[in-house]
């Protein structure tokens, strides 16, 4: 029999492991409560030994006609989430059996939601797969349908109720859940999807019209060893593939006689797994995910101060034989984000790629985020049991690594980041500014939990590009804002500060393109010191077109010569 545990109260007792600070405090089955139409509900929650934080997570709506953890524990499942390194959620139905009239599709986004709260766990919100078996499986539909953005992908297994399509015309309404940067958007979207029933006909043809339509599929099905069915997205583009990719199919397995072999299920993930989802302007969009060993990243460890420090690091093929000093670019992850997630999420390697820099994505060190809590969240500048860590070192550190083994132009290296690591970007321009010679933060600056210090003098200056959402409940204050974008006090006193160090005019040009209205302040050469950008119809987020905008209109722009004078275009900036 499985043993069911309780997270425990206070997870600030906790060890974190210096050699591995993304390990998983605990590990085994756990039961988590969550609050679904004002009533509570319970579901498993299962983290492997050695499991660490932002791997996948799969949320399961199991079949009602056998005890949940008879199912656990004869099932597929739990060899699953080892083999696959993944966060394994299991719904528990109810009293009779699952709800198909939609009451336990919101319980299935409402533990969707609950998983992300970083309570004894951190998971991360581009990569979470919804999966349904027996009945359980119109459950999943159901959830999908009502929150298609939220979700990366849906597996289900068995035959659908009449009642699979109930929200095929609802949305969940939208939430935004503040300091854990989780933002519901409920739009409806294209979303993988594979479904193994007896036959394609009535309620299964009707649940595969709707993802053939949701997906923009084809109507000539493919076939492959696993599915009967593969229905391709229509090879219609009109949109560019910079921040959404049109990569979602619609697979279909018939007569499928209810044993989900451990065989099938694996080309099942493979299938889902390949396609992850990121908070942008508008809504989420879909991306397939970089996998890094398979791009051609390298990962890299360094020990300091005690602790195990993690990279990856991008060099291009064509760099590796152009026989020159190339840039450098430090791109940096936010608060409960890893380097490999920020891999994907920021997607600065396509960019590497045909702009000819070596990339690295450091890894932030770990931070305590509220009472109580675990303490090994990561986030850049953060401690341990009272002791600081040093992460401006540390990132000095990785590029002193590299350059002593790759061509990098000491006069173009520069720094980026979102969120926490948009902090660690301003925290770097300060701090180093000899080494960075343009810098872009995305969505912060500052950090909003210690009082602002604002610097006297950066010298020699470092030029910033900053980004931020319209709605941006860190950067954006739309009712008490500063300037013309309304800013929230603390970064607009810090880009006010920029101007008066820096000399710069005060009134801004400007200019829209595309989702961004950019705010461009000059120095008395006319030099843009300062961007600033807003996005329309964004949160706390980051995505891919930003990396490009970063580079190509703003970092690529400026360099430093030999003495360390700055220059815009090959020309004295100041």
């Amino acid at each position: 029999m499985l043993e069911v545990k309780t997270f425990p109260q206070d997870m600030s007792g906790l060890e974190v492991d210096r050699t591995e600070p993304r390990r998983c405090l605990v590990n085994g089955l756990f039961e988590e409560s969550v609050e679904v139409n004002g009533q509570p509900r319970t579901f498993y929650t299962y983290l492997h030994p050695d499991l660490v934080y932002n791997q996948p997570c799969v949320v399961v709506a199991p079949p009602d006609d056998v005890p949940v953890l008879d199912y656990l524990e004869n099932g597929p499942w739990l060899a699953f989430a080892q083999e696959h390194d993944v966060f394994l959620h299991v719904l528990i139905p109810g009293p009779g059996g699952w709800d198909l009239d939609g009451g336990d599709a919101d319980y299935m986004n409402r533990v969707y939601v609950q998983i992300n709260g970083r309570r004894s766990y951190v998971a991360m919100q581009d990569n979470i797969y919804a999966v349904g078996v027996g009945r359980g499986a119109t459950v999943a539909q159901q959830a999908v349908m009502k929150m298609s953005s939220e979700w990366s992908g849906l597996a289900t297994f068995g035959d659908l109720d009449p009642r699979a399509a109930l929200n095929a015309d609802a949305t969940a309404g939208g939430e935004n859940t503040g300091k854990t940067e989780l933002v519901i958007s409920a739009a409806k979207v294209q979303v993988p999807v594979w479904m193994a029933w007896g036959e394609n006909t009535g309620a299964n043809a009707e649940v595969c019209a709707y993802w053939k339509n949701a997906n923009d599929a084809a109507d000539d099905p493919f076939a492959n060893r696993w599915a009967d069915e593969i229905y391709f997205p229509s090879a219609v583009c009109k949109n560019s593939s910079v921040n959404e990719e049109k990569i979602s199919q619609v697979r279909v397995t018939n007569h499928f006689g209810g044993t989900l072999s451990d065989e099938f299920l694996g080309a099942v993930w493979a299938y889902l797994n390949a396609a992850c989802r990121h908070r942008c302007f508008g809504t989420k969009a879909l991306r397939s995910r970089i996998d890094p060993d398979a791009y051609g990243f390298t990962r890299r460890t360094m020990e300091l101060d005690g602790w195990t420090r993690t990279w990856y690091e991008y060099v291009p093929e064509r760099v590796k034989t152009l026989g020159r000093p190339v840039p450098l670019v430090v791109c940096m992850h936010g608060r409960g984000g890893t380097a490999e997630s920020f891999i994907s999420l920021a997607d600065m390697s396509r960019v590497a790629e045909e702009r000819d820099f070596i990339l690295v994505y450091p890894e932030a060190g770990v931070y305590q985020q509220r009472p109580g809590a675990l303490r090994n969240l990561l986030l850049w500048c953060g401690e341990y049991k009272g002791e600081k860590i040093d992460d401006v070192k540390f990132v000095l550190s990785v590029i002193e690594d590299v350059k002593a083994r790759c061509a990098v132009d000491a006069g173009r290296v520069y720094a980026c980041g979102q969120s926490s690591g948009g902090m660690m970007t301003a925290t770097l321009a300060q701090k180093a500014p000899r080494v960075f010679a343009a810098v872009a933060p995305w969505s912060a600056l500052v950090d909003p939990d210690h009082e602002l210090q604002l610097p006297e003098a950066i010298d020699p200056a470092v030029p910033f590009f900053f980004l931020f959402g319209e709605k941006d409940w860190l950067c954006a204050d739309l009712e008490h804002g500063e300037l013309e974008y309304h800013a929230a006090h603390d970064i607009a006193a810090f880009l006010k500060n920029l101007m008066k160090i820096y000399g710069l005019d005060t009134t801004p040009l400007t200019y829209t393109c595309g989702e961004i209205c950019y705010y461009v302040y000059l120095n008395a050469k006319r030099v843009p010191m300062l961007t600033v950008g807003t996005v329309r119809d964004m949160s706390h987020a980051n995505y891919p077109g930003e990396s490009w905008a970063s580079y190509d209109q703003f970092l690529a722009k400026f360099s430093r010569a030999e003495d360390g004078t700055l220059l815009y275009m090959g020309q004295p900036a100041i």
